[in-house]
């Protein structure tokens, strides 16, 4: 990347971010607010491209903003232990087990559910009778 610095709406593109979310990063810290022009304009930096790239990619994985605050946090002590990155992660790939075995019981529930169902009249459907709630109408 040249040294020419970026513009809000470039930096947007060049992250597929939306320039909301780069003023949100920036309210809460995420991202450092950039020096200014003299027009005063935002005027981003590579180290704010590549930042911006290493949020996007760490939410895209599912991270929550707190964890990438911690990841960021860690990332910039180059020299300590990576075991708190590694508490971070597998914690979170815990989290995405826990997720993963909660929508396969949704999917047996579901899939029971419509293999009951005898494709005849609304009033006999298990699909709609296992939705509403006891003795409710809708009429």
């Amino acid at each position: 990347m040249s040294t020419e610095p970026l513009s809000i709406g470039s930096l947007a593109k060049a992250t597929d971010s939306k320039v909301e979310t780069i003023r949100y990063y920036e309210s809460i810290g995420l991202l450092a607010a950039p020096a200014r022009t003299k027009n005063n304009y935002r005027a981003y930096t590579a180290q704010h491209l590549a930042r911006l790239s290493f949020i996007r990619r760490a939410r895209a994985l599912g991270f929550s903003i707190d964890q990438v605050q911690e990841l960021l946090k860690l990332a910039d002590q180059k020299d300590i232990s990576c075991k708190a990155v590694d508490a971070i992660a597998r914690e979170h790939l815990a989290e995405i087990d826990r997720k993963l075995r909660d929508l396969n019981t949704l999917r047996s529930e579901l899939s029971n559910v419509i293999v009951q169902c005898g494709q005849g009249t609304i009033s006999e459907c298990r699909i709609i009778e296992t939705l509403a709630p006891d003795s409710a109408t809708f009429s």
